[in-house]
């Protein structure tokens, strides 16, 4: 059964750092890409970072340049969101998902091109 677990997520405070991990079961992620988005209540889903099946970046939201960095471990089955200098307005549910594709979509929205989705683990950035 495909499972996608992610973990990590919780209250820290602005400034500190977090890093989510996305955990596959019933599927290789070796052969799929695999997204980070987020969803802040009252607010549309976006994308975040994406990493393709050659370990290729992709970044989808201007505001986490140089904060944010995505990275798989295949060996594990998981990909990684790492996030420093965090800050209140990147409070939110962090989903993963995972595209049967090579490479990470461009075309807005990027989300239709995910096919599996995560149940999502909420980031709390507060004082």
């Amino acid at each position: 059964q495909l499972q996608l677990v992610e973990s990590g997520g919780g209250l820290v405070q602005p400034g500190g750092s977090l890093r989510l991990s996305c955990t596959a079961a019933g599927i290789s992620l070796d052969y799929y890409t695999v997204g980070w988005f987020r969803q802040a209540p009252g607010k549309e889903r976006e994308g975040v970072l994406c990493i393709n099946t050659s370990g290729s970046i992709s970044r989808y939201e201007d505001s986490i340049k140089g904060r944010f960095t995505i990275s798989r471990d295949n060996a594990k089955n998981t990909v990684y969101l790492q996030m420093d200098g965090l800050k209140s307005e990147d409070t939110a549910v962090y989903y993963c998902a995972v595209a049967p594709v090579t490479y990470c979509p461009i075309n807005r929205p990027v989300s239709l091109r995910f096919d599996f989705w995560g149940q999502g683990t909420q980031v709390t950035v507060s004082s």
